[in-house]
């Protein structure tokens, strides 16, 4: 895997980038990285977007009981 330097990056977006990562639960590089990846590949980086998003609502789930099926006229 590649690495990248950023130099020059002004301190008012690294402030941004840390706070966004915060909210994301991510490291900055790891927020980095997403954002980059979503720039260049917007699909995957809104699928990944929309994984993360959920990902508080998985978990186990109680299936409601099934009633017995109805029977059906088809004369």
């Amino acid at each position: 895997m590649a690495t990248i330097t950023i130099r020059g990056l002004p301190e008012e977006t690294r402030k941004a980038l840390k706070v966004r990562a915060a909210n994301s639960n991510r490291s900055m590089e790891a927020e980095a990285r997403a954002i980059l990846e979503s720039a260049v590949n917007p699909r995957r980086g809104l699928m990944a977007e929309w994984i993360s998003g959920t990902e508080s609502l998985r978990g186990d789930f109680e299936l409601p009981a099934r009633s017995v099926a109805r029977e059906v006229d088809l004369s």
